[in-house]
């Protein structure tokens, strides 16, 4: 290919002939959540991230404005490219020096009337050649308002003939208003221009190249494009690529990224006997990078059906959190048809495993060791809710996805179903995902949901804590009872310490015992408005707030039968009206480690519905 000094490009848009500039070539691919489109010039385009609940059918990534237009070249700003998380265009060939990019927008999504469409607010950072040139972007305030221009000009030198300009979302602005998912980066226009005469205008003032330099530049050519191609089909590049691979082709990650020979070395080409877990997503592998880094390989399953959109979604929220109680996510692998996520290795597995996996994989957890992992969940999750720069629902918390690491400290994982909670919205209306047993009456019911679903499923997880047992059992429909269940049967007999495991034997603190035990009640109120925040959750088990404070009325805990009889309807609603996405994860969910063995087995509850059918009659 011949080299290029120059670059107009009409993002999302037509070609137009710009009278005394030049032609802005069209860019009208409908792009996707990852997605890398090569120009037929010298240019292309990647676009990452998925629009959450967009109502548009199609087109989501190119957005055509409804309104006239009175700026110059108006034909440029009538269109415009947006992307959810990171919107990158590179120029290729370019010839090596110094130029002026000049970067084109005006807002055209928002309008500037009294209307809630007027509400939106959009923030983004300006990258050029992996350098931040311009953060926190706001293209309403650069230009004086809506539907007006702003072209911002930056000097830019290329030295290996790529030209890379990125716009980022960091989490800043708005994310539903007015139109949900259109909180990312836009631009109309991009055209790049040299600082220095070309080639062809120097008026010939460069001596020609003799006939024998042009033979041996094409015969080198010819042999090194050979080389390239042998090498791409050895790599796989040129054979038959998956449906998973053209989808992430152009995924541009924001975390560290591992080849697939890396992995296979540390995990010794997934050896089965590094392998720790098994979840829904795939199999989880240990492994030992090259500098000794001990790993967890978390594979994609081909079997998975939400696999794509999960792992998108994983990277994307956890690689922007920094918390001690949540999992470090190091870095993923995508090649071929492999789709990997590498974290940090816990080495004590997940909690489900340490308190009632295999009898030879259980761990002997004292109570201030129990105390200590139930206040780092509720830590962690307070992060997420509260104190992070994205405010997240995790919606899938429970003792599977509660890794322990070699201090048996808590780290909260699988990000796979998390959404984000705009702190404008009083809820996120979707579909239902997460796991029987630990979702919300709200949520399950009607998909309403907010950071009190988290909540919810935390009082539950208290409850496994201090029982040593897990939440459900296995056994067939009928004998079926859930711990919630039982923790009020216990309630109502005034021995609420019969919950604690009877393996602590007397060795636990009574006080902090019912301090977890009525917090587990206060998380666990069908009202989810009556559910405290994480973050008192944390003064509470902490025993800087009395749990008294945060107390409702206690008739709701004590009508038993209507309770029974709202979860039962709840269930039997769940299995009959499930949606694919909670089908997938009716069970278990991704997780770097989960446990294969049921709980049920190990440790039952003996307590049945038919004895509390025969308790009833009897009083």
């Amino acid at each position: 290919m011949l080299p290029w000094y120059s670059l107009h490009i009409n993002c999302g848009g037509r070609e137009v002939d710009v009278a005394g500039n030049a032609t802005y070539e069209d860019d009208t691919d409908g792009a996707g959540a990852s997605r890398f489109y090569q120009s037929r010039t010298n240019w292309a385009v990647s676009t990452t991230g998925h629009f959450l609940d967009d109502d548009r059918p199609t087109d989501s990534y190119i957005w055509t404005n409804s309104s006239k237009l009175s700026m110059n070249d108006s034909r440029l700003y009538m269109n415009a490219r947006l992307s959810p998380i990171s919107l990158t265009y590179y120029g290729f060939c370019m010839i090596s020096g110094n130029y002026t990019v000049n970067l084109h927008f005006a807002e055209i999504m928002f309008s500037n009337d009294n209307t809630y469409n007027s509400l939106g607010r959009r923030i983004f950072d300006i990258y050029l050649q992996g350098k931040l040139v311009q953060k926190d972007f706001n293209i309403e305030d650069e230009a004086g308002g809506v539907g007006k221009a702003v072209i911002k000009k930056f000097p830019v030198t290329v030295t290996n003939s790529t030209l890379e300009i990125r716009l980022h979302w960091a989490g800043k602005g708005t994310t539903g208003i007015p139109v949900r998912g259109v909180y990312g980066p836009l631009i109309s226009a991009i055209s790049v221009n040299p600082n220095f005469i070309p080639p062809a205008e120097d008026g010939g003032s460069s001596s020609g190249i003799s006939m024998g330099a042009v033979i041996g530049i094409v015969a080198g050519s010819v042999f090194a494009i050979f080389l390239i191609v042998l090498l791409l089909w050895w790599k796989g590049c040129l054979r038959q690529k998956s449906q998973l691979e053209r989808e992430l082709k152009g995924l541009d990650l924001q975390t560290s990224s591992f080849s697939l020979r890396q992995i296979k070395a540390a995990t010794n080409n997934f050896d089965v006997a590094n392998k720790i877990g098994e979840g829904g997503f795939g199999p989880v592998y240990k492994g030992t990078l090259a500098d000794g880094t001990v790993i967890a390989v978390k594979q994609l399953s081909a079997k998975s059906k939400q696999g794509n959109r999960e792992f998108v979604n994983e990277i994307g929220m956890i690689s922007a959190l920094q918390h001690p109680h949540l999992v470090k996510l190091f870095g993923c692998c995508i090649e071929g048809n492999q789709l990997l996520l590498i974290y940090e290795y816990m080495e004590n597995n997940s909690l489900a495993r340490a308190l009632f996996g295999p009898l030879d994989c259980q761990l002997k957890l004292d109570w201030p060791t129990r105390r200590k992992i139930c206040i780092g969940i509720a830590r962690g999750l307070a992060y997420l809710h509260e104190e992070s720069r994205l405010k997240i629902v995790h919606r899938d918390i429970k003792a599977t996805n509660v890794l322990l690491d070699k201090h048996l400290n808590p780290k909260i994982s699988d990000f796979g179903l998390a959404k984000l909670d705009e702190e404008d919205n009083t809820h996120i209306s979707t579909r239902v995902a997460g796991t029987y047993g630990y979702m919300a009456p709200e949520y399950a019911m009607r998909g309403y949901l907010t950071d009190k679903a988290d909540v919810y499923s935390f009082g539950i997880v208290i409850l496994e804590i201090v029982s040593g047992r897990s939440n459900t059992n296995c056994r067939p429909k009928e004998e079926s009872f859930y711990l919630l269940d039982w923790v009020h049967v216990l309630k109502e007999e005034g021995n609420l310490l019969g919950l604690v495991d009877p393996r602590l034997g007397s060795n636990y603190n009574k006080e902090e015992v019912m301090t977890m035990i009525n917090v587990a009640f206060l998380c666990t109120d069908v009202n989810a408005a009556t559910r405290p925040a994480m973050s008192s959750v944390v003064s509470m088990l902490e025993g800087k707030a009395s749990v008294q404070e945060f107390e409702t009325d206690s008739s709701r805990f004590g009508d038993r039968s209507s309770s029974r009889a709202m979860m039962k309807k709840l269930y039997q609603h769940l299995e009959e009206n499930s949606a694919p996405e909670s089908q997938t994860h009716s069970l278990s969910t991704v997780g770097p480690w989960t446990s294969s063995s049921s709980a049920a087995d190990l440790y039952p509850i003996t307590i049945t519905s038919e004895y509390l059918l025969n308790r009833d009659s009897a009083n």
